[in-house]
């Protein structure tokens, strides 16, 4: 298929970059960069169209990519790839369409390593990124977003993961109660773990709590912190001491100090 001018077909595209609704409406999302791209094939996530410069002599890379794709490759012109670009100044090589997965709980593996994020109801599209990247660096094993929420497939979330979002699962939940209702469920089936909160007036230092044993961190939004659903039920509240003039931190720096201070457990323990 070749592309040249701005068509319905193009407009559906266009839109995945731009309107969250419409994106949820296709349950799909643009990905863009040869990292994002691998990764999400190398995961196994349905890649049902990938789009290129048609008139760009093409890298090794993309036309491996190419020779691959499952579904439709399509031919643009320069002008239109740079609209589908989240940067405004460059035209990407290759843009692929991809399928969103389930918003399903299930997905995430509950183990004896595990290690687990929630973020209630975070504001910031590039905040989720960072945070995805935190948890698959330090060997988590999903991540939960809870309530009103940024979009983890906005293209500013899926760049700041730099491809993290396709390796581990990221599953959306309209509140905390169905999180706590599959936690109450895992937990009948003796499949136990236990809930942290992070909060500057916790009642326990992080470093003072076993993270060894199975763990789901849950992170406050970026202005207002835990909801009152998630203060109820998480088993303990824990602060991360600091000091200097800043009066909090970041809500994606605060996960990534507390899923380091839990890999650093783990690997002290064995």
């Amino acid at each position: 298929m070749r592309v040249s001018r701005a068509d319905a077909g193009f407009q559906q595209w266009e839109a995945l970059l731009r309107n969250r609704n419409k994106r949820q409406r296709a349950r799909a999302f643009l990905v863009q960069g040869v990292r994002p791209i691998n990764l999400a094939h190398e995961h196994g996530w349905r890649l049902p169209t990938l789009i290129y410069d048609a008139e760009r002599p093409l890298s090794t890379w993309a036309r491996a990519m190419l020779r691959r794709a499952e579904g439709d490759t399509v031919a643009m012109a320069p002008h239109l790839l740079r609209r589908l670009s989240d940067k405004e100044q460059e035209v990407p090589e290759l843009v692929a369409v991809a399928d969103m997965p389930a918003d399903d709980l299930s997905r995430i593996t509950v183990a004896p390593s595990f290690l687990g994020v929630a973020f209630d109801r975070p504001a910031l599209p590039g905040n989720i990124g960072t945070l995805l990247r935190s948890v698959d660096a330090f060997g988590g094993a999903g991540t939960i977003i809870t309530g009103h929420a940024a979009d983890p497939y906005d293209p500013k979330a899926v760049r700041a993961s730099t491809g993290s979002l396709f390796a581990l699962p990221t599953v959306r939940t309209p509140s905390p109660h169905q999180v706590l209702a599959w936690r109450d469920a895992l937990h009948a089936e003796g499949r136990r773990f236990t809930v942290i909160g992070t909060d500057e007036n916790g009642t326990h230092d992080i470093a003072d709590l076993d993270l060894t044993t199975p763990t789901l961190l849950v992170i406050g939004n970026e202005t207002s912190g835990l909801s009152a659903a998630w203060r109820t039920g998480c088993d303990l509240i824990a602060r991360i001491p600091i000091g200097g003039a800043a009066s909090s931190l970041n809500a994606a720096s605060a996960a990534t100090v507390a899923l380091y201070e839990a890999a650093r457990q783990r690997r002290r323990s064995g």
